[in-house]
């Protein structure tokens, strides 16, 4: 419920550390809930990260003359989350790293 009300237009008014806060606790309930074998709870919360990750990647994407490292960075991470809880994780992500890319991005 809450992603459709940011998706209708909320998430483009928060700024971008609020963003990336809103993306990596999501991320670190996923890990958490994984951890815990609540699997069902995983895929809705991840399903929604990615959509809000995606709709990040769209701001980027209009504003990417000033942005293009950014852009660029996302669209990695949106496809490293793919692979990690979708797929067969080749790109070898693990809880740590996750932890601290986020950490690290609203610190």
């Amino acid at each position: 419920m809450q992603y459709k009300e940011l998706a209708k237009g909320r998430w483009f008014e928060l700024s971008f550390v609020e963003q990336m806060s809103n993306v990596g606790s999501e991320v670190i309930r996923v890990i958490s809930r994984n951890k815990k074998d609540n699997l069902e709870y995983s895929k809705n919360s991840i399903d929604c990260d990615l959509k809000l990750l995606y709709l990040t990647i769209e701001i980027l994407n209009i504003i990417k003359n000033k942005n293009f490292l950014w852009l660029k960075e996302f669209t990695q991470v949106y496809e490293t989350l793919v692979d990690n809880f979708y797929y067969d994780n080749i790109y070898g992500s693990s809880s740590d790293l996750w932890y601290k890319f986020f950490l690290y991005l609203i610190v």
